[in-house]
């Protein structure tokens, strides 16, 4: 799937193709010009991810290539065994969570899971839970503190699925003990948005002593799209509501709101997955060890005033 910032790309990409086949199915030397315009081709990747737009950021951290939780999780871990049910209502699909290890290190993975396709995004709704996905994120958590497991949650999701069944059934409530429980945990939580953060629904997993991004995603209170909805009746505005919103990765580091941003392969997650996945499983480790060294009572306080500071102005 191409985005319309990529087609110069592409047509340039098919263009060396071409060359490359003139080259196999004749004796005419183009080796010079292939590689000038491989050269042009890198260029020309650098420019445009370099300076792309906050709309074009949202667009690939919603690519469909992209690795979902599991993929993360089936890459990095050995061991991993997935655990259901919230003990109340039933099993969301939508919010992944188990125990694995990395290199020997037993983690509790927490995550929303999307689908691939029309059967599968059904089946995960989208990647949106409901209240007894966070009720069972929350259990998992509680049971991570029980046996001493550090915690990481892998954020990717459009927003807690809205539907009154599940307001029915306390959403807000769910999203809201979650925020509070997630304060006091005494292992060490590291947090991800590797895709889409939106609203309550990325936040009810994303309270942890280090909050990080990947360098293709958003985290914001509201979509683009709900956003010019609200302010201008039209979807037909979100990339002015992208631009106001501040959503990228580099804007909530500037801004205070995350704790750093994780590279990712040029033009995307997607087009290196096995590089991905290595790269975050590396910064896993490395944040997991830092955090070790950090008695559980100075990492609560720590985690506690990080978020109280948030959105304090001081004049």
């Amino acid at each position: 799937m191409l985005l319309d910032f990529e087609q110069p790309i592409a047509a340039l990409e098919d263009k060396l193709r071409q060359m490359q086949q003139l080259a196999q199915d004749s004796d005419v030397d183009v080796a010079e010009a292939v590689e000038a315009l491989r050269a042009k081709i890198e260029t020309l990747k650098k420019e445009t991810y370099a300076n792309l737009t906050r709309w074009q950021r949202v667009q690939l951290a919603r690519h469909p290539e992209r690795p979902y939780t599991l993929d993360y999780i089936q890459g990095m871990a050995e061991k991993f065994v997935e655990l259901h049910g919230d003990r109340t209502v039933g099993d969301d699909k939508a919010m992944i969570g188990g125990f694995g290890e990395i290199d020997g290190q037993p983690v509790l993975f927490i995550g929303q899971q999307k689908g691939r396709n029309t059967k599968q995004r059904q089946f995960r709704n989208f990647g949106m839970p409901n209240p007894e996905g966070y009720r069972k994120a929350l259990r998992l958590m509680k049971l991570a503190e029980k046996f001493n497991v550090p915690i990481i949650t892998l954020i990717d999701t459009p927003g807690a699925f809205p539907g009154l069944e599940a307001e029915e059934r306390g959403q807000g409530e769910a999203i809201a003990r979650n925020l509070k429980e997630m304060f006091m945990l005494k292992v060490p939580v590291v947090c991800v948005i590797i895709g889409e953060g939106a609203s309550g629904g990325a936040l009810g997993i994303a309270i942890g002593d280090r909050v990080l991004m990947l360098e293709n995603t958003w985290y914001s209170v509201i979509a683009p799209e709900s956003c010019s909805s609200i302010l201008w009746r039209s979807w037909d505005y979100k990339e002015q509501a992208a631009e106001a919103l501040k959503l990228t990765a580099a804007d909530m580091k500037g801004a205070g709101l995350v704790d750093g941003i994780i590279t990712e392969p040029l033009g995307g997650a997607h087009t290196d997955a096995p590089q991905m996945i290595a790269t975050l499983k590396q910064t896993l480790l490395a944040t997991l060890q830092e955090l070790a060294a950090v008695p559980a009572e100075e990492r609560i306080s720590q985690r506690i005033d990080k978020f109280s500071a948030m959105g304090v102005v001081v004049e």
